[in-house]
């Protein structure tokens, strides 16, 4: 009896021992596992809160776009994401993304109201329906309201929210807060008075740009765009740029909107593969898939034809660019009607030969957006010269005028005084 009861002691002994092992391992590892989560999380918010930027670019791009396409596919589990999320507004880490975005996050309540329960529609994007709002504070801006049945994650939206916050230019719209909330994502934009450059392009019942208005919108477009391919650190490849994603403000000043937002084209309810929109697509991308700042310099070059034609991509546009480009004086069967007369043909066409060398069908053949830059730049320049010596002849001619109108008055004085003797 008493060896039994010895192996019975040893066994309980042994069975205790390594059941309090085994709860030992457990405590340890789940202690591991939730500080190596901790620090991949502060990781990830450090890195996103000190994207820097510079004044020349490098040579390598990140694209916006793509970082949203490849984080859609991400998917990890329900009842992970739920929890990550959860800590991730419920607790401290929501003032922490807040301060290093410098982006206000608003609620649904907050844009609901802002925008009179959703009633002041002012478009329709790609994404979804933009709205006009008018903030607490009466700042006036735009909300984007991302389409709910985008498959990307509220943490993913949160890091695209912390990089796009952090490019500033005067040429492009600026995001100027966000929402997550109610299982929708909306981005808020400084507000732009006068609408898109294809409203004022193409709708009828918009004054009529003038030529002068043209070239400074084109060259603002062009500012915009070399800040995201040389001044932001790395440099951001558009994707999309269009007429539509050209917004102007109440001065006429062009700023680029959209940047980092690229949608999916879908072909006969299939998606194409393909980002960006047709008429502006960089062929050699759909040959190849590959996007480079040169794919931008493309559609750059669609843009400035329709500021210099008012002919939308979709109506035959490069047919009409093509058969321009067979002469030197080509583009001037092709200028909007409605500035014809008011422009210098030598401006139109030393603009046309910028647009042209854009749209090579070699990306190495086209020029870099500084080198575009300084084209427009000198147009304007010669265009403003031309005005100053305009002005200062008319000038002249005026004075001249009133010389000989106070001769001749002099001289009638002095006759009405001979007579008078």
């Amino acid at each position: 009896m008493v060896h039994k009861a010895d192996l019975v002691i040893i066994g309980v002994s042994v069975g205790v021992a390594v059941g309090i092992l085994i709860a030992c391992l457990v405590f340890f590892a789940i202690r591991w596992y939730k500080r190596r989560a901790n620090l991949r999380r502060c990781a990830n918010e450090r890195s996103a809160a000190t994207l820097p930027i510079r004044v020349n670019g490098l040579g390598t791009s990140v694209d916006f776009s793509a970082s949203i396409s490849t984080t859609i596919s991400i998917k990890e589990p329900e009842h992970h994401s739920q929890g990550l999320q959860h800590s991730w507004w419920g607790h401290h880490s929501k003032d922490r993304f807040v301060s290093a975005s410098g982006i206000p996050r608003y609620s649904h309540k907050d844009i609901q109201k802002a925008t009179q329960n959703f009633t002041t529609i002012i478009g329709q994007g790609s994404f979804g329906p933009v709205y006009k709002a008018t903030m607490p504070a009466g700042d006036v801006v735009a909300v984007k309201v991302l389409a709910s049945n985008s498959k990307q994650g509220e943490k993913e939206f949160q890091t695209e929210v912390s990089l796009l916050a952090r490019l500033h230019h005067r040429n492009l719209v600026n995001l100027v807060g966000y929402c997550v909330d109610k299982g929708q994502r909306m981005l808020i934009y400084e507000f732009m008075s006068n609408g898109s450059l294809a409203n004022v392009l193409y709708n009828e019942e918009e004054r009529p740009l003038s030529w002068e208005e043209r070239l400074q919108i084109a060259l603002d477009i062009s500012h915009g765009i070399e800040y995201l391919h040389d001044g932001a650190v790395p440099p951001v490849i558009h994707r999309d740029l269009k007429s539509a994603n050209i917004l102007l403000d109440h001065s006429m000043r062009a700023k680029v909107a959209d940047f980092g937002l690229s949608k999916e084209q879908v072909v006969d309810g299939h998606n194409s593969g393909l980002k960006g929109t047709y008429g502006y697509i960089d062929p050699e991308y759909i040959s190849t898939s590959k996007f480079t700042t040169k794919s931008d310099i493309y559609s750059f070059g669609v843009i400035l034809f329709e500021i210099i034609t008012a002919i939308h991509p979709h109506q035959n546009l490069m047919e009409y660019i093509n058969l321009a480009g067979m002469s030197s004086d080509g583009v001037d069967e092709i200028l909007d009607k409605q500035i014809v007369g008011t422009c210098n043909p030598e401006e139109v066409r030393s603009l046309a030969t910028v647009a042209h060398r854009c749209l090579r069908r070699s990306p190495k053949k086209r020029p870099s957006i500084a080198e575009v830059s300084q084209a427009i730049l000198k147009i304007k320049q010669r265009h403003l010269k031309k005005d100053t010596m305009s002005f200062a002849g008319e000038d002249f001619s005026r004075m001249l005028s009133h010389i000989e109108e106070q001769q001749l008055e002099l001289k009638n004085l002095s006759t009405v005084d001979e007579e008078k003797r």
